[in-house]
């Protein structure tokens, strides 16, 4: 046909964001028919509508258009039967919008259908029969049933015509509604006896081209006289009801009189609406004209109805009446959300104004009723904001964060201006996908922890933790330790961090003596790029173990010599004889000494003071007591478990060193003198002789030489420096008091730090006597050999000794 080779492409300009493009085709165009190419209309490129995932959205089930996204071209899904889609109305248009996404936009399209000729006019019953009455005088009416075709404008139904014509004519009637009514017209008198029956062909012909046809067959029956017929009282009557009536509402009610009497003035009333619709929504009381609600009123389905009631009497004469109803609109109808298009992530470093969901609501009420207004649940970063009648887009209102909300449900209200008011609502979900803009944090900013000495490496020391508030890879935490030097080497070297589990581990074992704290940084980084990271600072502590034994400061223990203490027998109780002396290089309780008398040639002359160490008399010296006493002191910490170290003290109890010489002597060995004893002890004399000589020239020499650096000192003003003199490699460790401040090497100095003097607990009347193993005594700076028993030698040695003892000393301070 040549309507069907029809293309008309219209387009419209919307607005500057949406385009409006319309087309118009022919009803029934065959599957795969080109509409029109979109792309081209719209002024898209075609990757546009690959990349924007462009499609169709109608808001309803039946789709008949398709989009072919890669010519960009519209094209016939599904057959248009333009009477299935849109009935009598006129024009008869689809409506859709093409969707584009990356960014949403959208575009409304509009297709008008085209009627063709392709029905032909129907009649519902294709016989029809009267009775009329010869009596029935020229110019009497007779209402025939209408044809049915459903095309529109030229090829719906325009004519018609009835054969034969000698007695009966047409006359059409224009309706309201754009129908015709068709009656029978008598126009020449009947008369029974000569013809009782008449067959007649109706037939109704469209505009189309070529023009289609029905036909329906008319019978009639000429009966005797009837000769008035019904009259209405009006003859159009007007009415009006609200949609959604119940069944059995009275719409209106018709009446028609005839001045026959008995049965042929017995009217009864029907109605003669060909159209299939009437019959479903109203009834006629056949004896009132009582004309009510049957079926279901729709306002958006019709807003008008016209029904033609005929009253007919026994004798067959009738007449007809209109009754015109008008539905008003009652807000029946819920708004409906349709989702074109959204989105079910979203990042949240989105900009402001992003689209996320893309909505049509529609209502089919009039008016107020059919307006709608959207709204969203409060206090959500989310706005609605209107792009066109009834086309909304959700877009965001603020800057997002997932850490503080990672998933919204957005409810959007939609509800229309009647009264009452109908809503509807739907629930979008919303996820905010995660990016990297939270850096772990530690649970504080230091961490200090503690380790006992002598570990096995290896040992996990504590764990540090940090949380990272993003999520997935984001929020992997990853540990690892800042390059740093613990007394000038790697940190690593003495402990490791877990990467996953952030574990510190003792790297080595640690010696408390050694070091006893340290100090490092742990990083904390996530697993984002570009990845963030912080630090804390950690502390270790190395606790003491009971590791190390007391060891001896003094008496000093040789290993070829005795050590003996001189006590008189003039001696005092309490009478300090000597003080032992220890340290362990411990802390704390590890390092508190504790001194006990373990053995002793006499427990009761002497005891052990147990804090201090000092060994004193308990009682008076008597001449009973043997001059050689062998003491041993323990000496013990008090760790757990504790650790000891012993000493042995050697102590003369004798007034003159001849009687301690001979004691010690047998303390040593039993040797017989020799012959040669006179020529040896001249022979030791001579040496000790010259080596005193030489003492007093250095003496002599060292006193010069201070006496030129005082006066040097005088002059430039310059301050030396002290060094008091402790026992090598040992301390008053922790104020422990393992060596006692009443007993403890004292400095005195002066503002000239070389006059500073040290002072040595003295104790009267004591001397210090080391013999050797050989026999040889050692007395204060020399040696000497084994004395003879002749008592003028003896004496000799005694002054000599004594004299030089005292000139030494002397010369010393």
């Amino acid at each position: 046909m040549a309507l069907q080779a029809l293309l008309v492409i219209c387009l419209l300009f919307l607005s500057s964001v949406h385009g409006q493009v319309s087309y118009s085709i022919p009803e029934e165009m065959s599957k795969g028919s080109l509409v029109g190419n979109i792309a081209q209309d719209l002024g898209l490129d075609v990757k546009r509508l690959k990349l924007g995932k462009a499609r169709i959205f109608t808001g309803d089930n039946t789709e008949y258009i398709e989009l072919n996204i890669e010519t960009g071209t519209l094209l016939i899904k599904e057959r248009i039967d333009r009477e299935t889609l849109c009935g009598q109305t006129t024009p008869c248009a689809l409506h859709f919008q093409i969707i584009l996404e990356n960014p949403m936009e959208f575009y409304s399209v509009t297709i008008e259908v085209q009627d063709v000729n392709d029905n032909y006019p129907l009649f519902k019953r294709t016989e029809m029969r009267f009775k009329i009455s010869e009596s029935a005088v020229s110019g009497a009416k007779f209402v025939l049933e209408r044809a049915i075709d459903p095309d529109v404008g030229l090829n719906s139904l325009q004519s018609y015509s009835l054969n034969p014509t000698d007695n009966f004519s047409l006359k059409l009637q224009n309706q309201l509604d754009g129908s015709k009514m068709v009656e029978m017209i008598l126009h020449k008198p009947l008369d029974r006896e000569k013809q009782e029956q008449f067959s007649l062909v109706l037939t109704a012909v469209d505009g189309g081209d070529p023009p289609l046809s029905g036909t329906a067959q008319i019978h009639i029956t000429v009966l005797d006289a009837n000769d008035n017929a019904p009259v209405f009282t009006q003859e159009v009557y007007e009415a009006t009801i609200k949609e959604n009536s119940p069944k059995g509402t009275v719409v209106t009610r018709v009446s028609a009189s005839d001045a026959d009497k008995g049965s042929n003035g017995k009217i009864r009333y029907s109605i003669a609406n060909t159209l299939e619709i009437i019959p479903l929504l109203f009834e006629i009381n056949d004896t009132n004209g009582e004309i009510k609600v049957s079926g279901n009123l729709d306002y958006e389905k019709s807003r008008h109805h016209q029904i033609h009631v005929q009253a007919t009497d026994d004798g067959g004469l009738t007449d007809s009446c209109k009754v015109n109803v008008d539905i008003t609109d009652i807000n029946d109808n819920t708004p409906v959300i349709n989702i074109m298009s959204k989105l079910n992530t979203i990042p949240e470093d989105s900009k402001v104004d992003t689209v996320v969901t893309m909505i049509n609501v529609q209502d089919p009420d009039f008016g107020e009723n059919g307006e709608v207004r959207c709204s969203l649940n409060p206090s959500i970063p989310f706005t609605l904001k209107s792009t066109a009648s009834n086309f909304f887009t959700l877009v965001t209102e603020s800057d997002l964060d997932r850490e503080r909300n990672s998933e919204y449900n957005i409810t959007v209200v939609c509800a229309d201006e009647g009264s009452p008011s109908l809503s509807s609502s739907v629930t979008l979900s919303l996820q905010i996908s995660d990016i990297n803009d939270n850096a772990p944090v530690f649970d504080k900013s230091s961490y200090e922890a503690s380790i006992t000495e002598n570990n096995t490496p290896g040992l996990s020391i504590f764990t540090v933790k940090a949380r990272d508030a993003d999520s997935k890879q984001n929020a992997r935490v990853s540990y690892m330790l800042e390059e740093s030097s613990v007394n000038g080497v790697s940190v690593s070297s003495y402990v490791s961090v877990s990467a996953d589990s952030g574990v510190i581990h003792a790297v080595r074992s640690f010696d408390y003596e050694q070091i006893k704290h340290f100090n490092f940084r742990v990083k904390a980084q996530d697993g984002g790029n570009p990845p963030l990271s912080s630090n804390a600072s950690v502390k270790i502590i190395i606790q003491d173990q009971n590791d190390n034994a007391p060891q001896i400061l003094y008496p000093v223990q040789t290993g070829g010599s005795v050590v003996a203490e001189m006590v008189p027998r003039s001696a005092d109780v309490g009478y300090l004889v000597t003080k032992v002396v220890a340290v362990d290089v411990d802390s704390g309780q590890n390092a508190w000494l504790s001194y006990k008398l373990h053995k002793a040639t006499d427990r009761a002359l002497f005891e052990v003071g147990l804090q201090n160490g000092e060994i004193r008399t308990v009682r008076q010296v008597t001449d009973k007591d043997a001059v050689k006493q062998k003491l041993t002191v323990v000496v013990e910490d008090n760790g757990q478990p504790s650790r000891s170290a012993t000493v042995n003290v050697n102590v003369a109890v004798a007034d003159t060193f001849p009687e301690v010489l001979s004691e010690f002597t047998d303390f040593t060995h039993d040797k017989e003198y020799n012959d040669n004893l006179t020529f040896y002890l001249v022979l030791a004399l001579a040496v000790v002789s010259f080596l005193f000589i030489v003492s007093i020239i250095t003496i002599l020499s060292v006193k010069c030489y201070r006496w030129r650096r005082e006066r040097i000192f005088y002059k430039s003003g310059a301050n030396l420096p002290v060094i008091p003199y402790y026992p090598p490699l040992y301390a008053d460790v922790g104020g422990t008091g393992t060596l006692q401040h009443m007993s403890n090497y004292e400095a005195y100095r002066t503002t000239d730090s070389r006059r500073s003097d040290f002072k040595y607990p003295e104790t009267s009347d004591q001397d210090i006597i080391s013999l050797d193993n050989s026999g040889t005594q050692t007395l204060a700076f020399g040696q000497m050999e084994k004395l003879t028993n002749f008592d003028n030698q003896v004496r000799f040695l005694k002054y000599f000794w004594s004299h030089l003892y005292k000139i030494s000393i002397m010369f010393l301070a």
